[in-house]
Parts: C-alpha cells; sequence; structure tokens
C-alpha cells in the first residue's frame, strides 16, 4: 500500500496521463463551449423562450456544454493515451522476444548447427 509521502508525488506515467486529459479537457471545453455559444445565439434569433430566459440560467447553459465537452475529450485523450502506452509495452515486449530469437539463432550459427 503506498504511503501519503508516495502518492503526493506522481510517477512519469501518471504525470503523461494526467498532462494529456488536461489538454483533452482544454479542447474539448473550447470545442463545445463555441457549440454551445453558436446554439444560443440561434436561440436568441429564433427563440422566444430562450430569449426570455434569466442570464443566468443561458450561463449555466453554457457552462454545461462546456463542462460535458471537456469531460468527453478528456476521456477521449486518456483511452487514447492507454491505448498507446499498452501498444508501446507491447512493441517492447516484441523486440525483446526479437532479440532473444535472434541471439539464439546467432549462438546456433556460431556452434555450426
Amino acid at each position: 500500500m503506498p504511503t501519503l509521502s508516495s502518492s503526493r508525488h506522481p510517477t512519469e506515467e501518471q504525470s503523461a496521463a494526467n498532462s494529456a486529459a488536461l489538454r483533452g479537457a482544454m479542447v474539448g471545453a473550447a470545442k463545445y463551449g463555441i457549440a454551445s455559444l453558436a446554439l444560443a445565439l440561434v436561440g436568441t434569433v429564433i427563440s422566444p423562450i430562450y430569449r426570455n430566459l434569466t442570464i443566468q440560467f443561458k450561463v449555466f447553459i453554457q457552462m454545461s456544454g462546456m463542462t460535458l465537452g471537456g469531460w468527453i475529450e478528456a476521456d477521449r485523450r486518456l483511452r487514447g493515451y492507454e491505448f498507446w502506452r499498452l501498444a508501446e509495452a507491447r512493441r517492447k515486449r516484441d523486440e525483446d522476444v526479437w532479440r532473444e530469437w535472434e541471439r539464439m539463432v546467432g549462438e546456433e550459427k556460431q556452434d555450426g548447427r
């Protein structure tokens, strides 16, 4: 079980995963924020119901869209990072097996088999 002092300092892998998720959250919030803003403008022009909403509720709707976008994109980026780490580990494992195979074949050639 990790101690409190060891859990305060994240590993390189944790830092990289946090960074990927943070970048995803920022990008997702920006994308969905722009989409929410466009929908708010359309709603203001078209809908009298939307026009009569309070500014607080309009801000809530905008922030909800940005939060949703940040959440979705952060999750997507984190899953992509996890896939990349697993593929990298698999590549290294295969590379080690290949090197071992080359070493065994090289020894057999030297023995004259």
